[in-house]
């Protein structure tokens, strides 16, 4: 079985960089974002499920995303009904993934990680990390959220001091080549611990 390294972080620091950094180095990625997308895409695992209890949800056959929001905003019943629905399927297709890893280390790309407990089916966890200035611009330069949305985000979310000292490994985002360096050094130090194993 793969070494299983949780990747972590809070909106906008860098995560999805640095996934695609752990890829370049010869790790397996699985993304919970893209996971979700499979499940609500038409004939995915969550639609008829979604269906039964949300039947304005479900357009052409897929989960619509726009009135999932919708749904929640104005039913606060409504997300932990759908979360009970989703967090099982996504749960199930992390273990199909990491089952099939041909590498050594699959790194699992989860930005909810701490807050969904994920975290303790995790051999260890590193944590992306920037400050807060850096995050604020990152996430508005994307042009895809107001600064309301953002901070109803940031509000879901565990504050980044409390993901960090509960990660096992930190990853300063500031440059690309800086993370790199320290992706490096994590997978080295994890190698060196498989092989010691």
């Amino acid at each position: 079985m793969s070494f299983a390294l949780g990747l972590t972080g809070s909106i906008g620091m860098g995560k999805s960089t640095t996934a695609l950094i752990f890829a370049e180095e010869g790790c397996a990625i699985w993304d919970a974002d893209a996971a979700v997308h499979r499940l609500y895409e038409k004939n995915g695992a969550a639609v008829d499920l979604v269906a039964s209890m949300f039947p304005q949800a479900v357009v052409n056959g897929r989960v619509d995303r726009g009135q999932l929001r919708d749904i929640i905003a104005g039913d606060e019943r409504a997300l932990p009904r759908i979360e009970a629905i989703v967090h099982p399927l996504v749960t199930a297709d992390r273990e199909i993934f990491r089952a099939a890893a041909q590498s050594d280390i699959v790194v699992f790309d989860i930005p909810l990680l701490f807050e969904t407990g994920g975290d303790t089916g995790m051999d260890a966890v590193a944590c992306v990390w920037i400050d807060a200035e850096t995050q604020h611009r990152r996430v508005l330069e994307r042009g895809t959220m107001t600064v309301e949305q953002f901070t109803q985000i940031l509000q879901k979310q565990m504050p980044i001091e409390e993901k960090m000292a509960r990660a096992d490994y930190l990853i300063q985002t500031d440059t690309r080549q800086h993370a790199a360096v320290q992706v490096r050094a994590i997978l080295d130090q994890i190698r060196k611990q498989i092989q010691n194993a």
